[in-house]
């Protein structure tokens, strides 16, 4: 990595709004200056705007290829996970772009990043020292050497396994992943008293809790409806894991975070009640879909069940607080074009489709309904095993 020259760190803040394909057209204006490269940090920065935004407003901050900005954690999800562990020393053994080790430096002493590409870990380092990080030491090393190396004992380690194969194809399975953390867990053993590990959404949480034994805790953390990770937090003391507590984090940029607490008794012994669609609808965010609190959630805010399978509630009067979207009823349709068109003088309505044998896509092409709009159809089976459409708008 090299420092960038007052000349070239004015070239990518003047021209951080512009489009990069053109910059590269307009090269020729600049042969003074190492144009691509510039253009690259201006790339990474216009993709890190809304995910990194203390990077992004520094003017000297570096960024790395786009992949490395891509792969990283988001300010607010390093933020989130940076609450849920202290103490002296933790060591972030995947560390790459350092978003996760900078935030995790505000809850611990001190921070060790590990990085195995030279490159990425000397732009973290050089990026620890702008942002005022002072207790974060960066090691560029593989997870693997630096544990057989390291003779101290950690507070925490924490891994986010590299889960793109060698022909960038994404991976989920945790033995596919890099580093092999199932093959790791009693080394890590060793040298930590828990480990915080960050997984592929994709994981089915049911086969990552018997492969990894002695968790804790699950988070299954979301990002505006949108989920972007599973944390497992393992202890060798943690008892058998089918029962650890689980709890589903929707993060909101500009509110307080949905959040909803529950072990997996809770949810087998859950007793939903069911009914037809009263006054008010609702649908839980991702988060808590992900997590699996299925029968729970409704139970424990006394919502109806619309379906066993449908994951929609209802109710006659309205929860402001839902962990998700509310929505009022307008009323019940049958799938017919003619019934739903008559409902819709633009002919345009968002279409969501929970537990119904068509695909928003089908159904889209089959009734000439538009997307857009103030309308919300739910597409999705009642209590009586009865496909319908749910005409909504946002309450």
């Amino acid at each position: 990595m090299r420092d960038f020259t007052p000349e070239e760190q004015e070239f990518i803040l003047r021209h951080q709004q512009h489009d990069v394909a053109q910059l590269m057209l307009q090269a020729s204006r600049y042969p003074q200056l190492p144009v691509q490269e510039l253009v690259q940090q201006v790339k990474a920065r216009q993709k890190a705007a809304q995910k990194l935004p203390t990077w992004v407003t520094h003017p000297q901050a570096v960024f790395p290829v786009a992949l490395s900005v891509e792969q990283s954690s988001s300010e607010l999800t390093a933020a989130y996970k940076a609450s849920l562990v202290s103490g002296k020393l933790l060591v972030d053994l995947t560390g790459g772009f350092g978003v996760d080790s900078f935030y995790f430096a505000r809850s611990f002493t001190e921070v060790v990043h590990v990085e195995q590409n030279r490159e990425l870990q000397e732009v973290a380092k050089y990026n620890f020292g702008l942002l005022g990080a002072a207790n974060i030491q960066s090691i560029n090393s593989t997870a693997e050497d630096f544990l057989h190396t390291f003779e101290g004992k950690a507070d925490v380690l924490y891994l986010d396994p590299a889960r793109r194969g060698h022909h960038d194809q994404k991976l989920h399975l945790l033995q596919d992943c890099e580093p092999d953390v199932l093959n790791l867990l009693p080394l890590l053993f060793q040298k930590a008293d828990a480990i915080l590990l960050k997984t592929s959404p994709m994981l089915d949480i049911e086969q990552a809790l018997q492969e990894l034994a002695h968790v804790e805790h699950v988070w299954v953390v979301a990002l505006q409806n949108e989920v972007k990770e599973v944390l497992y937090l393992l202890r060798p003391e943690a008892p058998a894991p089918a029962d650890a507590p689980r709890t589903a984090v929707n993060l909101l940029p500009n509110s307080e975070p949905q959040i909803l607490t529950f072990t997996r008794t809770q949810e087998e012994a859950a007793a939903p009640s069911y009914a037809d669609p009263q006054e008010f609808v609702y649908e839980p965010n991702a988060a808590i879909l992900k997590a699996g609190a299925y029968r729970y959630l409704g139970q424990h805010l006394q919502l109806h069940k619309l379906h066993p399978n449908s994951h929609l509630y209802t109710s006659a009067q309205l929860l402001p607080y839902f962990p998700g979207r509310n929505f009022r009823c307008l009323g019940v349709s049958r799938y017919n074009k003619k019934e739903l068109l008559r409902q819709l003088p633009e002919k345009k309505a968002n279409i969501t489709v929970r537990n119904f044998p068509e695909s928003v896509a089908d159904i889209r092409r089959k009734t000439g309904i538009k997307e857009g709009g103030h309308t919300y159809l739910f597409f999705t089976t009642d209590m009586h095993q009865k496909p319908v459409v749910l005409i909504c708008e946002k309450a």
